[in-house]
């Protein structure tokens, strides 16, 4: 066991597949918070199914450029439309020109039929997708590890940083505008760090399951915190521990890494949610909980800011 242990810790592939894991479960769950707190837990699916275009562009874009690797601008591209398309459904949002659902809707239809399509102009066939729809530990590559870790770097920056100004736009968006904040680029910023955040993780646990990482710690973490920032924090150990631990077993049985890490934090959360009470836990059954408890402290934050 240990001989595997060491042959699994020295391969390349599993060293960037391990560090990639790493850094998505550490990022996801801090953007999943403040979805949360919004009741926006599907925006990262919807987000998802537009990077997918992306990926197609990326794919399109390679073989216009000659490139040997058609999919070298997958990440990138994906990166573009899950921005453009985070910006476009927070905008229609905002301005009350379509409901919330309606535009989820359109980003699901239109992302995969655009993926689709655009995959086909690139020469490709749907089946180069599934990789990006279900993740792909074994296409990861050095370029990927220092795209995931720069995307990793800039979630976590806005994030952690401005966690007193973004938990009370999620909060009580009224009393964020009361206060001066700059609740239009506020809202703006949490639909880019979403789409950021689907971008990093779209390698290790494939657009379609991504929203699962970002959401799933976070409901863990619930059943154990009575605060905001503690559920963060919670929501960061879980992450990191159920993707690492994942693509792990993948590396012993042939299994989807994406799928094996989502079962594991759902897994997870049926463990805690049945122990938790056992061992004199304190249950938190929604965000509002965590609201009322911790709200005081992060307004004097803001207003200390």
């Amino acid at each position: 066991m240990i001989d595997t242990l060491t042959a699994m810790l020295a391969s390349p592939l599993m060293q960037r597949g391990l560090l990639i894991a790493a850094l998505v479960g550490i990022s996801a769950p801090v953007i999943g918070t403040y979805l949360v707190q919004r009741r926006l837990a599907l925006l990262g699916d919807g987000i998802g199914h537009v990077a997918l275009t992306g990926v197609a562009m990326g794919w399109l874009a390679g073989a216009a450029a000659g490139l040997t690797s058609r999919d070298a601008l997958a990440v990138p591209g994906a990166v573009v439309a899950a921005v453009v398309g985070a910006v476009l459904i927070e905008v229609m949002r905002s301005k009350g020109r379509t409901s919330g659902d309606v535009a989820l809707a359109l980003l699901f239809y239109g992302g995969i039929a655009g993926g689709v399509l655009l995959i086909g102009i690139a020469g490709g066939t749907s089946a180069n997708l599934t990789g990006y729809l279900f993740g792909s530990i074994a296409t990861v590559t050095p370029l990927d590890v220092w795209l995931t870790a720069g995307l990793a770097a800039v979630v976590l920056g806005v994030g952690l940083g401005l966690r007193p100004a973004l938990f009370s736009l999620c909060h009580d968006e009224e009393f964020a505008l009361a206060t001066g904040l700059p609740v239009r680029g506020l809202n703006i910023l949490v639909a880019v760090m979403a789409a950021l955040t689907v971008s990093v993780s779209m390698r290790v646990v494939g657009v379609l399951l991504v929203s699962a990482v970002m959401i799933v710690p976070v409901a863990v973490a619930q059943l154990v915190t009575r605060s905001f920032a503690g559920t963060m924090g919670v929501a960061m150990a879980v992450g990191a521990g159920v993707c690492v631990t994942g693509l792990s077993i993948t590396y012993f049985y042939p299994l989807s890494p994406g799928a094996t890490i989502v079962m594991l934090a759902i897994a997870c959360y049926a463990l805690t949610l049945i122990v938790s009470p056992l061992v004199g836990g304190t249950r938190r059954r929604g965000a509002h909980d965590a609201d009322r408890l911790h709200g005081a402290e992060d307004d004097l934050q803001l207003r200390g800011a």
